[in-house]
């Protein structure tokens, strides 16, 4: 009798030590991790989102300003339509980013793609620091924009 006490007392004591206090607190910890990494990518995913949107509206509207500058001589003497001065997209496509509020590298790599008479196609690129992705993957992130403006008279 004396070892079935001896078990009995071990199992009680081991039931003792081996309670379910604390065991919730495991499973809060991993679902806050998820729910902090999911939200991560869903802020950070709606930031590039959004900065795409907004590298391609600078490039429509910096393509509208490229091509509102006309050769006014070959309008005197009447060539047909109206020509754009397409030598001065590159000053005319940075003049309008660096009011817009681009700085640095991002006014150095936004340029005219093709230019000629008849349209202009301008790339716009911008640069932004993710969230939280950022902390893991390290560096900013790099995003373009392309439109083109065509000049139609009529």
């Amino acid at each position: 009798m004396t070892r079935r006490l001896v078990v009995r007392d071990w199992l009680a004591s081991r039931r003792a030590r081996l309670d379910d206090r604390g065991s919730g607190a495991g499973a809060v910890i991993v679902f806050a991790i998820v729910f902090l990494t999911l939200s991560a990518f869903v802020i950070d995913g709606g930031l590039s989102i959004s900065k795409r949107e907004r590298a391609a509206d600078i490039a429509e509207q910096a393509a509208r300003y490229a091509a509102q500058d006309l050769e006014l001589e070959d309008i005197y003497e009447g060539v047909k339509g109206a020509p754009i001065n397409y030598e001065n997209c590159e000053a005319r496509v940075r003049a309008f980013v660096e009011e817009a509020g681009l700085k640095g590298a991002d006014v150095a790599n936004t340029h005219c793609v093709t230019a000629n008479p008849q349209q202009v196609e301008v790339e716009v690129q911008m640069t932004y620091s993710p969230v939280f992705t950022g902390m893991f993957y390290g560096g900013d992130v790099t995003v373009k924009g392309r439109a083109v403006a065509e000049n139609e008279v009529g």
